[in-house]
């Protein structure tokens, strides 16, 4: 999960790109960086941190031009701590290529092998997004036949990196002189949407982000989200070319997007973050009054801010009394994005404070978006125990997370998830939970799609089935290896 935008404008865009990564913040916090181009010349200023850390008057006066993007990093592949693998990656040839990237791919293994022993490019870091713009830059030099570039040989090399790339990605680059290109993996499993401003000039003004907010904010009409498999190229003059790229498309976007990641006032692939989640409260307010008698429950409470439409739901339908009960610190980062579980731990109460006056003597009903390692969830039940919580029933708007999730969260490790080899019961005793209730895994995904036009889902962390159909039980292991040594 990453954060990720791309604009072509009539005026310097340095300023609207800065904006836009605030607004994708919550996508993730370990670094960031904008590159803009100049005519053929790139600008670019990234480090580790936040947003309004990490740029200063200086970086932004840098970034001349009226063409560019701009990355948010949440690391899932790749080493945290290197400021080295800070997204965009640049190559010099082709022309100059600068590229930022949301997602993970699945087979870096036979990539790393064929890069060095075919294709002959040095990667200087673990990360997979370099990996990802060499198999570019590789492709598209063998696409040009004279000096110039035409947007048929950009969508062939394009074409060529969805046969040699297996995994998520949202892609946006900048080729030096040319244009700015974004494309999406044939399974649409990471979100990308275009958008439109209208000028009044020659051109319109174009914006590629990863989440719609981001065109609302600026001022642009949203036009759609760019298909599974399709790439856009833009041209510096504001003229957008389009092309289906992949063979066997098919939209099968990351239900958990729509459970956590994602801004609940986005709209990714026609579907609204925010309705989903209320859909989800409705459909877990069921499975709550099916498993446990709602007499037994003085209140229900959200824990701020995802899973509250979920739980304003939830007391709604049940007739439950709806309170706030924990009061959220906002300076304070999003704990399951967090690398370490150590940091999640300290971080939780750093996060989170109950007030007394709402727990004392209730038997309290608690509302989350998901549970994944549980670290935070067994923290709220001790915390809400504290402020004299007589009875805490937990749960989830999610099903529960038994599995790795390998197409861009940082779950690669059966042994971190805490429903892994549970039965439901055994997990609310873990939590230290007097109920414990999950989502159902068909009522999740009918909440999500319901009313779009989408009709499948990506939900490996819940069903182990993944959609891109090549990743064994082998590369599992070789994965919670390799990330956690």
């Amino acid at each position: 999960m990453c954060g990720i935008v791309g604009i072509v404008s009539h005026e310097p865009v340095n300023q609207q790109i800065y904006d836009a990564l605030l607004l994708l913040q919550h996508r993730g916090q370990d670094s960031t960086g904008i590159a803009t181009a100049d005519g053929p010349t790139f600008h670019l200023a990234k480090a580790k941190g936040q947003v309004r850390e990490a740029f200063r008057t200086r970086d932004m006066r840098s970034l001349l031009g009226n063409v560019g993007l701009g990355h948010v990093r949440y690391v899932t592949k790749g080493d945290a701590a290197n400021e080295q693998e800070t997204q965009p990656f640049y190559v010099n040839a082709p022309y100059g290529i600068i590229l930022v990237h949301n997602g993970n791919l699945t087979n870096t293994r036979e990539l790393a092998e064929d890069l060095f022993h075919v294709d002959r490019r040095h990667v200087n870091s673990t990360s997979d997004t370099e990996m990802l713009l060499n198999v570019f830059a590789t492709e598209l030099q063998g696409q040009i036949s004279g000096l110039d570039l035409d947007p048929d040989q950009v969508f062939n090399a394009v074409a060529q990196v969805h046969e040699r790339i297996e995994g998520s990605y949202a892609v946006i680059a900048m080729i030096a002189g040319h244009g700015l290109l974004a494309f999406r993996d044939p399974y649409g499993i990471r979100p990308l949407v275009l958008g439109r401003r209208q000028t009044g000039m020659v051109g319109d003004d174009w914006v590629v982000a990863s989440e719609s907010l981001v065109l609302e904010a600026a001022g642009y009409e949203i036009v759609r989200d760019v298909a599974p498999g399709e790439a856009i190229f833009i041209t510096p003059e504001g003229e957008l070319f389009s092309r289906q790229c992949a063979r066997n498309p098919r939209l099968v976007p990351c239900s958990f997007e729509y459970v956590y990641l994602a801004r609940p006032d986005s709209i990714m692939n026609g579907i609204s973050v925010y309705d989903a989640r209320l859909r989800l409260g409705n459909r877990l307010a069921d499975t709550i009054a099916e498993h446990m008698p709602l007499g037994d429950v003085d209140v229900v409470m959200p824990i701020p801010d995802s899973s509250r439409p979920a739980a304003m739901q939830v007391a709604q339908k049940l007739g439950i009394e709806y309170r706030e009960g924990f009061y959220k610190n906002r300076y304070v980062g999003r704990t399951f994005i967090m690398p370490g579980q150590a940091q999640r731990k300290r971080s939780v109460r750093q996060k989170l404070n109950a007030m007394g006056s709402e727990f004392k003597g209730k038997n309290i009903l608690i509302v989350d978006d998901s549970i994944v390692r549980g670290t935070t969830s067994k923290e709220i039940v001790e915390m809400a125990r504290a402020a004299g919580a007589n009875k805490v029933t937990f749960t989830s708007a999610a099903p529960p997370v038994r599995h790795p999730h390998v197409y861009g969260i940082n779950m690669p490790s059966r042994a971190e998830l805490i429903a892994h080899g549970k039965k439901i019961p055994e997990i609310g005793e873990v939590l230290g939970a007097d109920h414990m209730i999950y989502q159902e895994i068909e009522d999740m995904k009918s909440a999500i799609i319901e009313g779009s036009d989408v009709t499948d889902l990506e939900m490996s962390c819940f069903t182990g089935e993944y959609v891109t159909g090549t990743v064994t039980p082998e590369y599992l292991e070789w994965l919670e290896r390799t990330q956690l040594s």
